[in-house]
């Protein structure tokens, strides 16, 4: 359960207001000092202890889920067109952040990091190998989808993030491991589409449809955060124990392969070697 970091007064008023307080033998004693946010128990503060290091680290991941992954939700079914995607690309990109929190922790942008992993795994060409590959719904409702869709992907991706979430051209250069020459590429293309097929799809358009369209996010039928963080836990445990069971399994292998006795026998001629000396009057082992 998340605590408030800043512990309140006590509502009890002190007994006495000095330094000291009297010892039932009418001796004055010193007061016991009033432990800080900031004084040890044991050794160590109990903000440094393992249990409020595990809170904090749960909070700021469900803060980043809450405000961020109906939006991200958004975005990929913009990018697919399949809502199904939609929704695995976005779960995705938060399990990998959660298995990977303390980089994304202490990213300047913890946002676009798990946005970056989101648009990727919902633009990955490997969807097309998979059985039963998610499609885009049909028809797309959407005009702006259906517009978007008949953009080549990274096109579309480029305009998301510069016409939908109001990135620079350097901005979505970045977050896309590409040049700045192929974002502006991709964006102009992109673009001359978008306008001609959009009404209001003009660049710079303080009502832009793709813009209206991302901001139009709900979170009512996402899974709640620690629902994520569980789900992430127990696929690092199954990779872990396949990990480790494929490790001893080539182990064993490769300790049989070791352990065989050798099979090598002599050729068909009885064992004589090819190079032995011939009898006289027979012609060499190699050209018979």
């Amino acid at each position: 359960m998340h605590r408030d970091p800043i512990d309140r007064p006590s509502d009890t008023p002190e007994r006495t207001n000095s330094a000291t307080a009297t010892d039932p033998r009418g001796v004055d004693a010193p007061a016991p000092e009033r432990p800080t946010a900031g004084s040890a128990v044991g050794e160590a503060g109990p903000d440094r202890t393992p249990g409020r290091a595990a809170d904090s680290a749960e909070a700021a991941f469900d803060a980043l889920y809450l405000s961020t992954a109906a939006g991200l939700t958004q975005q990929a079914y913009v990018l697919t067109g399949c809502r199904r995607l939609a929704f695995e690309s976005a779960e995705q990109a938060f399990h990998r952040a959660w298995e990977q929190w303390p980089e994304v922790a202490h990213d300047p942008d913890p946002e676009a990091w798990v946005r970056a992993r989101a648009h990727e795994y919902a633009l990955s060409p490997w969807h097309r190998l998979r059985p039963g590959r998610p499609r885009p719904d049909q028809p797309a409702a959407d005009p702006v989808v259906r517009v978007l869709l008949e953009l080549p992907p990274w096109q579309r991706r480029a305009a998301l993030l510069c016409d939908g979430l109001d990135l620079s051209v350097a901005e979505a250069a970045a977050e896309t491991h590409a040049t700045t020459d192929a974002t502006v590429g991709r964006l102009r293309h992109a673009r001359a589409v978008i306008s001609g097929r959009l009404p209001g799809g003009v660049a710079g358009a303080p009502d832009h449809p793709l813009r209206r369209r991302v901001k139009d996010a709900s979170a009512s039928t996402l899974a709640q955060p620690w629902c994520v963080r569980a789900a992430s836990e127990r696929r690092a445990r199954a990779l872990t124990v396949v990990v480790f069971a494929a490790t001893a399994a080539l182990a064993v292998l490769t300790g049989a392969f070791a352990l065989a006795p050798s099979t090598d026998r002599a050729g068909d001629d009885g064992g004589r070697s090819p190079h032995a000396r011939s009898q006289p009057g027979e012609p060499p082992a190699e050209t018979r």
